[in-house]
């Protein structure tokens, strides 16, 4: 999770340019922060628990170069002294991390009998008193040597004030190089860097990237020097400001239509090469996780009800009984907001080993999940600030419903469905009267701590990320039921007092499911839309105006970050 930044050029403000692209990065995590400097071969360090974006002035050296990282805690608490950069023991050089070291605690092990010292209770510091235990004064090879000897997906960054360089190394998270005339950047995503460069180069698995008055590529495993081409910038036109709203997430949910209108205007000819794997795979599989893995459900479900294709969902961390499964007739289908979630990804890349196809839909470009695919879909729907996705996720189960159609030789009838989709979803977001009525139920679910989801057929995902909004927003208990299992089990918790969200629609009536929750006391409310995209939208609102009331921060829930890129 975690968010890198660095900067090395010809301005002198370095250290308010990283913190502008940190600002822009703390989805990632905002547990804490910190910046370092380079000055007079000195590095200078701030770093504090909190949110990054609360802070307006820096009190550090005017210099040219710059390492930031904002954190979503992990190994060790949230603390200012487990917040990163980490010193070298001499202070010549400070070490940021996004990663999980799976083997931190026997490297620390060796290194304590050794004689190292530790400040903290971070994997990160490890890393720095393994680079230490290399004993080579050439710090670009000490790094590397330490690197090689992590387990799991980390990606590294290193200040140096001898050489006054930034060294930087990858194996999991996406690590993106821009230039813009003389001006390096370094970052854990395109978007920060939009205003910035107007070039990149995306770092791969085991590369490494040094920032010294120029910028040379190396593989990690080889230290061979290697070529690699910049690309020009290309982000999305939708705009990554608030503009006229409070918060990040209803100006997201406002977008929908707009993001909709992004997937009709998907390549069509990459559709039809992927209706055509789709024909040819003996086994189709969706997967995802949290609110992705609800996306990659929709999609199945859609696959089965329109192409009559007995589409299988999984969630990423509980897919390994499918690995001895996998063969070369498979496909993979992945629907991901960051396209880094270390759990999907670690399937994938099992998958691949197996022959698998895949095919992926995500928001970030140049995200590990986009390489590993060999169908490579973008959902386009501009940068997500809020870390409760509310558009990809509306996009995501819109472009699965085109594929579906397209499957079953309507896919003319699926652009015209959607067109309309997104003008009625355009004209309920543009009543206020809806937007109030949406108001006036978060009112009254302010004091409730329970509440219930109902869903049946497409409503059942759709009543399972109004869980999943629910719980992110508020921090109350949610809890999705299939409409069909209420009986089963949760009838027994219905009583005088207790809110029932049931998503009811003309082709699925509920009735009979309604009565008995009346029967017992508990109160129905009735999200009645055909489309389920409609109940969606009405989730999402509920979801933003109750944490609103209840005071809580919006865009950046406790406790979660937006891209989950460690086990």
């Amino acid at each position: 999770m975690c968010g890198i930044f660095g900067y090395q050029g010809a301005s002198t403000n370095a250290a308010n340019i990283v913190l502008s692209g940190l600002k822009k990065l703390d989805y990632r995590g905002y547990d804490s922060w910190g910046i370092a400097v380079n000055s007079d071969n000195k590095i200078y360090l701030k770093k504090d628990i909190g949110k990054i974006s609360d802070i307006k002035i820096l009190d550090l050296p005017k210099t040219n170069i710059s390492l930031g990282h904002t954190r979503w805690a992990t190994t060790g608490s949230v603390s200012q002294v487990n917040a990163h950069p980490h010193f070298s023991t001499d202070k010549s050089y400070a070490l940021v991390q996004n990663g999980i070291v799976e083997n931190f605690e026997e490297l620390k092990d060796d290194l304590i009998k050794k004689g190292y010292k530790f400040n903290s209770k971070t994997d990160t510091e490890v890393i720095v008193r393994l680079i230490e235990s290399q004993k080579n004064d050439n710090l670009i090879e000490a790094t590397r040597l330490a690197f090689l000897q992590l387990k799991g997906r980390n990606t590294v960054a290193v200040i140096d004030s001898k050489n006054n360089q930034i060294i930087a190394l990858r194996n999991g998270s996406p690590l993106i190089v821009g230039v813009n005339k003389n001006n390096f950047y370094l970052s854990s995503d395109t978007f920060s860097l939009s205003n910035f460069a107007n070039e990149y180069i995306d770092l791969d698995n085991f590369e490494m990237v040094i920032f010294d008055k120029k910028i040379n590529f190396f593989n990690i495993e080889t230290g061979q020097e290697i070529n690699k081409k910049f690309q020009k910038m290309n982000i999305s036109n939708i705009s990554s400001d608030k503009g006229k709203y409070d918060h990040f997430m209803i100006k997201e949910i406002m977008e929908s239509p707009q993001v909709i209108k992004n997937i009709i205007n998907s390549d069509k000819f990459e559709i039809l090469r992927l209706f055509n794997a789709i024909k040819r795979s003996k086994n189709i599989y969706l997967i995802g996780s949290g609110t992705a893995g609800n996306a990659a459900a929709q999609i199945a479900y859609y696959l089965k009800k329109y192409a009559k294709i007995p589409a299988i969902s999984l969630v990423g961390a509980d897919a390994s009984d499918y690995f001895e499964i996998f063969s070369p007739q498979d496909l993979i289908i992945a629907p991901s907001q960051s396209g880094e979630t270390s759990d999907v990804l670690e399937v994938l890349e099992i998958a691949k080993s197996k022959g698998v196809k895949i095919a992926s839909l995500v928001n970030m470009p140049l995200s590990m999940m986009t390489r590993l695919s060999d169908f490579k879909f973008s959902s386009n729907s501009g940068v997500e600030i809020c870390v409760m996705s509310t558009k990809v996720f509306t996009a995501q189960i819109t472009w699965g419903y085109l594929i579906a159609k397209t499957v079953s030789g309507n896919y003319n009838q699926a652009i015209k469905d959607l067109q309309k989709l997104s003008i009625s979803i355009d004209k309920y977001l543009k009543n206020i009267r809806n937007l109030n009525q949406i108001k006036k139920l978060a009112n009254l679910l302010f004091k409730t701590k329970d509440i219930f989801l109902l869903g049946k057929g497409q409503n059942w995902q759709i009543a399972k990320e109004g869980m999943v909004k629910l719980i992110e927003g508020t921090y109350k208990h949610a809890h999705a039921v299939p409409a069909g299992d209420l009986k089963h089990y949760a009838i027994t918790l219905m009583e005088k007092g207790v809110y029932v969200l049931v998503l009811d629609s003309p082709d699925e009536k509920l009735t009979n499911t309604i009565n008995e929750i009346k029967t017992r006391g508990a109160t129905v409310i009735n999200f009645s839309h055909h489309e389920p995209v409609l109940n969606l939208i009405q989730l999402q609102l509920l979801a933003y105006y109750l944490a609103v009331k209840l005071g809580n921060d919006v865009d950046k829930p406790r406790n979660i970050a937006k891209s989950v890129t460690v086990k």
